[in-house]
């Protein structure tokens, strides 16, 4: 694969569905029009593995035919491996997905298209995590389309430079004359999960199978997916700090009787 030349936006991709899902490949052959670009993902899929690295095992580095490197870790492993050393250069942007379904409202706890692109984040690089609706690759050639339309509109503004962001988009799975405008969100929430489903292995033993995520609780207007419900591309900007700012007065006495 070729190097970025200097002065060339250069760009990271990878994602959590594998280096051979029909997302990478469409997000890779979009932006390349664009920008440099370099492919560093998973070499299986890692769908929900969220900001998991890899502490306990080694991790190697492949190159595949089509020359995206592949690493047999986690998303956020890929983009650590290529920011802390793969790499001979720092990239400008660090791009996630396109995911093979939504990463919308409580989805972003445990997703792993957001865990790479947060990788990114965490290592001062500004990033994106792309994900299609539902789970079909239907209209996939629009998403990428969009998402190159997007990231190009951000480089011709100057938004692409050294200060740091997070953005979750998710595109609803339309075709590009049918796709809306790209909207401001909040995250939106789910109901809790569907309950495990318990089967039976050829030895008799009892194993369980993590169930659906829940429908949406909170799809009001201004969230995610209302707006993707109207055809529109969400866009959420992220941030890592869990602190409950708003409740840290409330806890003050209770911290204090629990040093006593």
């Amino acid at each position: 694969m070729r190097r970025p030349k200097k002065n060339t936006m250069k760009i990271l991709i990878s994602n959590d569905d594998g280096y051979r899902a029909p997302g990478i490949v469409a997000l890779y052959e979009a932006l390349k029009d664009i920008a440099q670009v370099e492919v560093v993902a998973p070499e299986h899929n890692n769908s929900a593995k969220s900001n998991a690295l890899t502490l306990h095992t080694p991790l190697y580095v492949n190159t595949a035919d089509n020359g995206f490197r592949y690493v047999n870790g986690t998303p956020a492993d890929c983009v650590h491996i290529a920011l802390t050393g793969l790499l001979d250069y720092r990239p400008d942007l660090v791009v996630s997905g396109i995911n093979n379904g939504a990463n919308m409202g409580d989805d972003t706890i445990y997703s792993g298209t957001v865990g790479a692109a947060m990788e990114g984040y965490l290592f001062g690089v500004p990033a994106i995590a792309f994900s299609q609706v539902e789970r079909n690759w239907r209209h996939l050639d629009a998403a990428a389309e969009r998402a190159k339309a997007l990231v190009a509109q951000m480089m011709s503004q100057g938004l692409i430079g050294n200060a740091a962001w997070l953005l979750n988009v998710n595109i609803p799975s339309l075709p590009l004359e049918s796709l809306g405008q790209v909207k401001l969100c909040r995250l939106g929430r789910r109901h809790a999960a569907e309950p495990v489903i318990r089967q039976q292995n050829p030895r008799g033993e009892t194993m369980y199978w993590i169930g659906a995520a829940g429908e949406a609780k909170d799809d009001a207007e201004g969230t995610d997916f209302h707006a993707t419900a109207q055809g529109h591309i969400a866009l959420t900007p992220l941030k890592v700090d869990l602190t409950d700012h708003e409740s840290l007065g409330y806890w003050v006495q209770t911290a204090a009787r629990l040093r006593t």
